[in-house]
């Protein structure tokens, strides 16, 4: 007789299958735990944040005990913490960066990360000078100095560039004294300097207060000082962000209409007094800003209460062909009255 056959004994298997898969949905819906943090000052600090606060100097640093714990910021992209002493910022793409004095101070008045500076991403550095600071964010750079800078300034977009071409803080231009401002008089942005300087940027050509760069028929960047020498009042120098080419806007003064032609080394000297020669250009090119200045202080005019070359010296930086013989040859001047 033979024994029927039996099922084989399953339940124990179920059960423990079904205590895996339930312990499985299990991890799905329970979070990660947060990553340590340290108990400091009564406040929580973890993570980089709390990497970076050590290698800081910790409670006995600069930032000294923490006033917050570590929390997320509003945009959810990073986190951070505020000490007495400054904060620490941190996102997985910056890092985390310690923010303080001056620089922190014009970060939080302008919203913090929310600001069109964003994120630090790299600490406060001193400049060259041994005095000045600045620190790089996202979306530029502030600079400090105890005493050219009025405060702290972030300088960035094509007057950062131009600015950068010149020396940076140490360059032509010195500190920022500004912020970067509107200007309808312009249809753009301007920024101040320590040199007494103004550096400029617009998109769209001609702007009202600057009609004689000719160059600027679409976005350009410039420059402008007072130079109150004898012959020179005012210098402005434009480039072009389209094609390339430069154009300097000499504005005399009366004794510049008058005497100037005594001496073109000197009214060239006393053009450039304020304001550094453009960037970029060929020696030909110099050569013919200088016959074209000449050419103007030689032929300029007094009639009908102006004169004849205009209230501006215009000088054409893209060209390469007004030549001594040319420009001031008074027979070819009576044609081209140093307009070109």
């Amino acid at each position: 007789m033979r024994t029927p056959l039996r099922a084989p004994r399953r339940t124990g298997a179920l059960v423990k299958a079904a205590t895996v898969a339930l312990a499985a949905v299990a991890a799905l819906t329970v979070q990660a735990p947060p990553a340590a943090a340290d108990d400091i000052c009564g406040r929580q600090v973890g993570g980089d944040i709390l990497i970076r606060y050590t290698e800081l100097g910790g409670e006995g640093g600069r930032l000294g005990c923490p006033t917050t714990d570590e929390m997320p910021t509003p945009d959810g992209r990073g986190r951070y913490n505020h000490f007495a002493g400054g904060s620490i910022y941190w996102t997985p793409e910056t890092k985390a960066h310690a923010v303080w004095g001056a620089v922190r101070d014009k970060w939080e008045a302008m919203g913090w990360e929310k600001s069109k500076l964003g994120y630090p991403v790299g600490d406060e550095l001193t400049n060259a000078d041994g005095q000045g600071k600045r620190q790089q964010f996202e979306g530029g750079t502030v600079y400090w100095h105890p005493t050219l800078s009025n405060g702290a300034h972030p300088v960035w977009g094509e007057i950062g560039k131009l600015w950068g071409r010149y020396g940076w803080e140490g360059g032509s231009f010195g500190y920022p004294t500004s912020d970067e401002e509107r200007s309808d008089a312009i249809d753009g942005f301007i920024q101040g300097f320590s040199t007494n300087q103004t550096v400029l940027w617009w998109s769209r050509g001609f702007p009202v207060e600057h009609p004689n760069l000719s160059v600027c028929t679409g976005e350009c960047v410039g420059y402008k000082a007072v130079t109150n020498t004898e012959w020179v009042q005012k210098t402005e120098v434009g480039h072009s962000l389209v094609d390339g080419g430069t154009d300097v806007s000499v504005i005399p003064t009366e004794a510049g209409f008058e005497d100037a032609d005594r001496n073109y080394d000197a009214l060239w000297d006393q053009a450039f007094k304020k304001v550094p020669y453009p960037k970029g250009l060929t020696d030909a090119q110099g050569s013919s800003l200088y016959t074209q200045l000449a050419c103007h202080a030689r032929y300029s005019y007094e009639i009908f209460g102006g004169h004849t070359s205009g209230d501006s010296w215009d000088l054409e930086g893209y060209r390469r062909d007004v030549s001594w013989d040319f420009g001031m040859n008074p027979v070819t001047a009576l044609v081209h009255q140093c307009n070109w």
